[in-house]
């Protein structure tokens, strides 16, 4: 799992080393609330259409988990004016498409030819206006038992893939919006009826709650009569209230042990965190550069290389809207145990909790961090998913500068203060997960 905060904290020394690294951009909205934002980049021949709907698993309501992926997957079964699955036409072109769903957000996105623009627009604009047309009871049953066979695939039948589901099950109460993860519970997919996925539609998928984002060889005046002509004439509604607060509290630590079809012993160690853009989410990504981010790393090295108790560990902080999690995971290296590798992790926190980190190494990894993910701000896709981000997310899609000034006033004062009180012992979930015993003989002498 990567968090916004990483995605966009990857650019960011990009624009603070060059005064090239920026998206200019324009941003208008039409008459029914829909919000547009353009970036010409003529740098190749390829436009990036990018469309946000500000709606993610976190909007669901109780016994309805999964409704919105659900409904990403719903997205590419054909609407009222091209009653075929969504990637026939697009797929002929070259495109790249596709779509994604989160805890706070549904997106999809085509990057086409540059003369495909209207094509890639008009396919957009039908789906949103026009879906509910073209949805029938085979489509709905389809795509449940495809989401369905996507859970047991990704999750059940996956080594380590229902490690997520118990993490934030435990880290957030049943009824918080992260409880459940995105994917949903197999028995409110299955109960989904063609009533409950029309009124979530009609709901979410307006133009008020979404935002289109415009990036590559375009020329910004056909562009604007193109979103007019196909987007304009779609009813706005009104944009519905998304969740934006809830609580969630650790007062103990809170060990938990399964056992699953997997080939090594692994451990999850998460806290929560501040949530995306408040104070100390910056901090946090510093500090997990700090303990897990290659082989000089304070983890890496300790873990890795000095006693090999582990294959591999990781640090990252997962910043969301309504909260964030700070994770550290480890695989045991044989003939060890996870229980040995969080007595090692704590090992090392506990020295960094009396000695405090370095300035070096905070300078190191504001540098690493600044200038990471350059390579993001280089292309069209990446710039389009960032300015849509920081709208649906933020609030405004020139957050930039905002966002790399955070970066920049990490001082070793703040980052040990935030190790201190966000990495407490006592308030934190330890997941292990370790092979199934295998079977006794069976039978006798």
């Amino acid at each position: 799992m990567v968090s916004l905060t990483l995605l966009l904290a990857g650019v960011l020394g990009a624009h603070a080393a060059s005064p090239e690294a920026e998206i200019p951009f324009e941003q208008y909205q039409l008459d029914n609330g829909l919000n547009v934002i353009l970036s010409e980049d003529h740098s190749v021949p390829f436009v990036q259409v990018n469309l946000w709907y500000d709606v993610g698993s976190k909007d669901e309501e109780p016994g309805r988990t999964g409704f919105a992926h659900l409904f990403e997957h719903l997205m590419f079964q054909g609407s009222e004016n091209l009653d075929s699955e969504y990637f026939d036409p697009l797929e002929k072109i070259g495109a790249q498409v596709n779509g994604t769903t989160s805890f706070d957000r549904t997106n999809y996105y085509e990057g086409v030819p540059s003369e495909y623009l209207p094509v890639a627009l008009w396919l957009e604009s039908d789906r949103m206006g026009y879906l509910l047309g073209a949805l029938t009871e085979d489509k709905l049953a389809n795509q449940k038992e495809v989401v369905r066979n996507e859970r047991r695939q990704r999750y059940e039948n996956t080594p380590y893939g229902e490690s997520w589901t118990w993490l934030f099950e435990n880290l957030y109460p049943e009824g918080h919006p992260y409880h459940v993860p995105t994917i949903g519970r197999h028995e409110d997919i299955d109960n989904a009826t063609m009533d409950d996925v029309k009124a979530f539609f009609q709901k979410w998928y307006v133009p008020s709650n979404a935002s289109l984002s415009i990036v590559g060889d375009f020329d910004p005046a056909e562009a604007k009569n193109l979103v007019e002509m196909y987007f304009g004439e779609i009813p706005g509604g009104d944009k519905p209230q998304s969740i934006t607060e809830a609580t969630a509290t650790l007062s103990a630590e809170k060990i938990v042990r399964k056992t699953d079809a997997v080939p090594d012993s692994k451990v999850w160690i998460a806290w929560l965190s501040p949530k995306l853009m408040a104070e100390n989410d910056g901090e946090m990504d510093v500090l997990a550069d700090i303990l897990a981010d290659g082989k000089e790393s304070r983890l890496y090295n300790r873990l890795v290389r000095e006693t090999q108790i582990a294959k591999d560990v990781s640090a990252f902080q997962y910043s969301l809207l309504l909260n964030g999690q700070f994770i550290i995971t480890a695989t045991a290296a044989e003939g060890h145990t996870s229980d040995e590798v969080v007595a090692e992790i704590d090992a090392v926190l506990e020295e960094i909790r009396s000695e405090g980190v370095t300035g070096e190494e905070v300078d190191i990894s504001k540098t690493n961090i600044l200038a990471g993910a350059y390579d993001a701000m280089l292309t069209i896709a990446q710039k389009a998913d960032i300015l849509n981000a920081y709208y649906t997310q933020g609030g405004d899609p020139g957050l930039l500068d905002e966002d790399i000034a955070r970066y920049q006033s990490v001082t070793l004062r703040s980052a040990n203060a935030a190790f201190n009180e966000i990495l407490v012992p006592d308030r934190r979930v330890i997941l292990h997960v370790t092979p199934e015993t295998p079977a006794g003989p069976q039978g006798g002498e």
